[in-house]
């Protein structure tokens, strides 16, 4: 490429040149990438918005309908011979009568009462209809209808409405007090006080505890709930009023020796508080469930896995042949937009195309790659990373990565993202590596078969995976067992 520039010294024009190499992006080439990373929702929806503004796009089932409707139309213009047959009946007859001496239902008289009010024939009734889950009740709605049957004035229920508001979804007044006063009216004139009343109020609905500042707070007003006469009662609001720490260590001398009472007595206490819910707001948790549709299969063939993609998952976009057959009668702009339209449905087409090779190919790198998990379990899945897997099907790296974002695999082991088959790995003594997913599940293995009096310590699990070959260190062990929220040796010890 030539670029003229200015020479200072004999201030003379001069003519450089440079070259470079610069990767560009036709719409096409963009178009596939985004497609490649979108989720089976998401590229649902992607098409769904794409093919409303394009008429030459067709779902399948559109496509299905509209030569179910031809062949409806078909039959009615040139009946069969069995409808002939039909039709051959007394008048009187309900029923015509068959060769075989079988009988057949009179053909139904669409001019009464199935005609609906919008003039289309076969309206659905009410029993047709799907039926519709109702939307679950919120927290918010569950504690304002129980406001709107409680016994407060405008004042209180303005402020008791904005407490409701600011609840998490565990059912705590994380933002405080002071917030809520910076959120209520200014004319209100209300004050710290007169909020926590409220606060206070609004804790002995249901759940017990919503509305609390802290842990201490929503166990306490759950305990006082319980009768005075309650075993313990009193014990564990004192136990909870000043050794909430002792107590999620379970360490039951200690708190004896603090609270100056028996061990059974505190251990009794302890019982009491477990009952107790530190999350009550997360029983009317909204959030819906979200249920994983695997993109590919692999299932075992023999000897070896084979791979498939899932046909409900991938979308079935066709041309309507109607519109194309209209481009060549169109004349001026519309035929040139129509082409157009034609021409980015194709695209699309063959942007889904190179999806699925996609997908599929790269789910068949991992399977092989990863065959031993599927085959023994997690103890034998091999390190890998995305080079790896991008070098085998001669993709980009970027390219692997968008692929097994938010992808599913169904196995016998069970449904697993993608990304689940890749680890780092960790040298072992022969000289080859173990990966993290491995190592995790010996881990597990090991404190699952521990003796509860005698936890194995971090160093312990080092140096028995070291007896197994695999070089590890005790800190690494220790970020494992975090990672898999496995408690230390001496919690584990004081749980038993």
């Amino acid at each position: 490429m030539a670029a003229s520039s200015f020479d200072l010294a004999g201030m003379k024009p001069a003519l450089q040149f440079r070259l470079h190499q610069q990767l560009t992006l036709t719409p096409q080439l963009q178009q596939a990438i985004r497609l490649l990373q979108l989720s089976q929702l998401e590229l649902e929806a992607e098409l769904r918005q794409i093919a409303e503004g394009n008429p030459l796009l067709e779902f399948a089932e559109e496509i299905e309908d509209e030569e179910a409707v031809d062949r409806e139309s078909a039959e009615s213009e040139y009946p069969s011979a069995e409808s002939v047959a039909a039709a051959g009946t007394t008048d009187n007859d309900d029923t015509g009568e068959w060769a075989d001496g079988g009988t057949v239902e009179a053909p139904i008289d669409f001019s009464s009462s199935s005609v609906g009010s919008s003039g289309s024939v076969g309206s659905r009734g009410d029993d047709d209809f799907e039926p519709q889950n109702a939307a679950p009740e919120t927290l918010q709605q569950h504690l304002l209808w129980q406001l709107n049957m409680a016994s407060f004035n405008p004042r209180q229920h303005l402020i008791a409405t904005v407490l409701i508001d600011a609840l998490d979804a565990s059912g705590y007044l994380t933002e405080g007090l002071e917030a809520m006063l910076a959120v209520l009216p200014a004319d209100l004139k209300a004050s710290i006080e007169e909020i926590d009343a409220v606060r206070r109020r609004l804790q002995g609905f249901d759940p017990a505890g919503v509305g609390s500042l802290d842990l201490r707070d929503c166990l306490r007003v759950q305990l006082e709930q319980f009768d005075p006469n309650t075993p313990q009662r009193e014990l564990a609001l004192r136990m909870v009023d000043s050794e909430l720490e002792l107590l999620a260590r379970n360490d039951i001398t200690r708190l004896a020796r603090r609270l100056r009472a028996s061990e059974d007595d505190v251990a009794a206490a302890a019982v009491l508080i477990r009952s107790l819910d530190p999350r009550p707001g997360a029983a009317l948790d909204a959030t819906p469930v979200e249920y994983v549709a695997p993109d590919v299969y692999a299932l075992r063939d023999g000897s070896r896995w084979r791979v498939s993609l899932n046909p409900d998952a991938q979308p079935r976009l066709g041309l309507n042949q109607h519109y194309c057959g209209l481009i060549a009668q169109a004349r001026g702009e519309d035929a040139s937009w129509m082409r157009g339209q034609l021409q980015e449905a194709r695209w699309l087409i063959k942007s889904l195309e190179s999806r699925a090779e996609t997908l599929l190919k790269v789910a068949e790198a991992i399977v092989r790659r990863q065959s031993a998990f599927l085959d023994y379990g997690p103890e034998a899945m091999h390190p890998l990373v995305l080079r790896e897997v991008a070098e085998e099907v001669a993709m980009h790296e970027s390219t692997i990565s968008r692929v097994t974002t938010r992808k599913y695999l169904h196995t016998p082991r069970g449904t697993f993202e993608l990304k689940y088959f890749f680890s780092s790995g960790v040298s072992t003594e022969d000289g080859g590596s173990a990966s993290a997913t491995a190592i995790q599940a010996m881990l597990r293995k090991l404190i699952g078969a521990e003796d509860a009096r005698k936890p194995l310590s971090d160093q312990a699990i080092a140096e028995e995976l070291q007896r197994k070959g695999i070089q590890v260190a005790r800190r690494t062990v220790a970020k494992y067992r975090e990672g898999l929220r496995i408690p230390s040796s001496s919690e584990r010890q004081r749980a038993s």
